[in-house]
């Protein structure tokens, strides 16, 4: 006898399937909402009828499917506006099943000052436009655990890098299992420890927004075009019209994160059609 739980999955994925086959087969932003206008989860597809089948099939969305009563799309050009929408939406509307996407209010990065990386959050630097900065990290526990994973990927000294106190002279013990290169104890200089230190930071170097203004990321699919409009790794909104992207320019925005990792390879990427704004 099956359980009464997998019965019940079941029984709401077939309610829900006519649903599911009258959504478009095209790139979109779709909400799942129970009975009042809250979504209860928001997400993003080349294809939204068919993700949203996976969902129906997935035994671990059962109680999303029993609080499911209907379906809202918005349909997109493409993925990058899939992409930047959904991320706009889960933000604004703080659905109940979405974690990844929700505003974080810790983001903070690594400047290196000194020789020793230090934190700072963006509420008080301008991400966007600080040349310094290494790395977009969820809260300060976030970025020390990268910090010590570097340590251990390139021998690097808590010590040095200040995320350890020794007494004076004496070697951690890191250095002694021979996970440190030896800074601590005298085997490398200070100013070799931080060259290395900023090689191994370099990759997680950030860019900073490479214009002046506003600029508009274009998307066509047949005669139909979306204009994403970003300013400072920000998503602005989408236009149908230059016209209309340059009023959504004019808005004044600060760095986010989640435009950045979506956004910072097409906006540098050659191929793609860039709109002065």
């Amino acid at each position: 006898m099956k359980p009464a739980r997998v019965t019940r999955r079941r029984a709401d994925a077939e309610r829900l399937r006519p649903l599911v086959e009258a959504l478009p087969a095209g790139p979109g932003v779709y909400s799942f909402l129970g009975e009042t206008a809250l979504p209860l989860y928001i997400g993003k597809s080349v294809d939204v009828r068919s993700r949203v089948l996976q969902h129906l099939r997935d035994p671990g969305n059962a109680r999303l499917l029993r609080q499911t009563c209907r379906f809202e799309v918005e349909r997109t050009v493409g993925e990058i506006g899939a992409l930047l929408l959904e991320a706009q939406r889960v933000k604004q509307r703080q659905p109940l099943y979405n974690q990844r996407l929700r505003r974080n209010r810790e983001l903070c990065s690594l400047r290196l000052e000194s020789g020793r990386p230090r934190i700072v959050f963006a509420r008080d630097v301008d991400f966007a436009a600080d040349a310094q900065l290494h790395g977009l990290f969820s809260g300060r526990a976030a970025a020390l655990e990268r910090l010590r994973d570097l340590a251990d990927e390139h021998r690097l000294c808590l010590a040095q890098m200040g995320l350890e106190r020794l007494p004076a002279g004496r070697a951690c013990l890191r250095s002694m299992l021979g996970r440190c290169a030896g800074a601590c104890r005298g085997a490398e200089t200070a100013g070799e420890h931080a060259g290395r230190l900023r090689a191994a930071l370099s990759e997680l170097a950030l860019i900073c927004w490479p214009h002046a203004g506003a600029l508009g990321l274009v998307e066509r699919d047949g005669a139909r075009v979306d204009i994403h409009v970003v300013r400072n790794w920000c998503y602005l909104g989408t236009a149908a019209t230059p016209e209309a992207a340059r009023a959504l320019g004019r808005v004044s925005a600060g760095f986010d994160a989640d435009g950045y990792r979506i956004l910072c390879r097409p906006m540098l990427d050659q191929a793609r059609e860039i709109l002065p704004l």
